[in-house]
């Protein structure tokens, strides 16, 4: 992840290669190719804005569309660690024109973005119409009618025989005070562009991509981190999510010697829940 601002300041770029993450979040799920392509561009757009706060934040993004993938949900926080599901992950539409059809995979809907705040207080929520369902199209159209923030978003996953490729994003955002011509510059960069997951096929790293889209805009220190798919559950966590199914229920499995399996929905990491574990939990209730 690159995160830098033009040379007068009125331009803010975020650069991200993402082949990895997605990577192991399609290996993690299980995912059919579309899905994967899916599932990875909203990772990755998830990464960008958590990196483009003011603030240090999380960010949750939900692609509720009636296509075939079901709901997409991706999380990111501010130091680049995300994680995300799709609903239906096998799914795979037939493609169109030799390429994989994500728009009817996510169909129609709406897209809610969660922000919340490391520090706590009141999360900010925003919903709008899915404006695509081919995910970057669909953030860039949140942005300006829900943060009435000027940008343009480019997430791109490539697959080949053996799974994910490479794949690369970029938002860039036109903040207040920016000049006319510096954002007529960071329009026609973007115009040009052949598209990030394209460039890291290619070879492009992150800052080659940022000189293509600051060209003529200068750049200020480059700050940078590594986007990885993390996960924050754990045993623990998983204990205190059985004490939902009820203490009936609880007991009847104690008494049987059944074990619990239990799969978190955002990483699919399983968890085995034994019968002498739930007697604590029992007696707590």
């Amino acid at each position: 992840m690159l995160r830098t601002v033009s040379g007068d300041g009125g331009i803010a770029l975020r650069v991200m290669v993402g082949t990895a993450m997605v990577a192991e979040a399609a290996q993690r799920h299980g995912t059919s190719p579309t899905a994967s392509a899916a599932l990875g561009r909203a990772l990755m757009g998830a990464t960008l804005l958590a990196a483009s706060a003011k603030h240090e934040e999380s960010v949750q993004l939900q692609f509720r569309g009636d296509g075939p993938l079901g709901t997409l949900v991706a999380t990111a926080d501010a130091g680049g660690r995300a994680r995300g599901y799709v609903t239906h992950p096998a799914a795979h539409p037939p493609p169109v024109d030799g390429r994989l059809d994500i728009a009817s995979a996510v169909g129609r809907g709406v897209l809610a973005v969660v922000r919340e705040r490391a520090g706590g207080g009141e999360p900010y929520s925003g919903l709008v119409p899915l404006e695509s369902g081919t995910v970057a199209q669909d953030l860039a159209h949140y942005l300006v009618e829900s943060e009435q923030s000027h940008s343009a978003v480019a997430l791109g996953v490539f697959l080949g025989e053996e799974g994910i490729q490479a794949a690369g994003g970029f938002l860039v955002q036109a903040l207040p005070g920016a000049r006319d011509e510096d954002v007529e510059q960071a329009e026609e960069n973007v115009r040009g562009f052949p598209g990030p997951g394209e460039m890291v096929r290619e070879g492009f790293d992150a800052d080659q991509i940022a000189d293509r889209l600051m060209a003529g805009l200068g750049s200020r220190t480059r700050h940078y981190s590594t986007p990885v798919f993390h996960c924050g559950c754990n045993r623990q966590r998983v204990l205190r999510a059985v004490t939902a199914l009820g203490l009936e229920d609880l007991r009847e499995a104690r008494e049987h010697g059944e074990t619990l399996e239990v799969r978190c929905r955002f990483c699919a990491e399983r968890y085995a829940v034994e019968p002498s574990e739930l007697t604590p939990l029992i007696e707590d209730s």
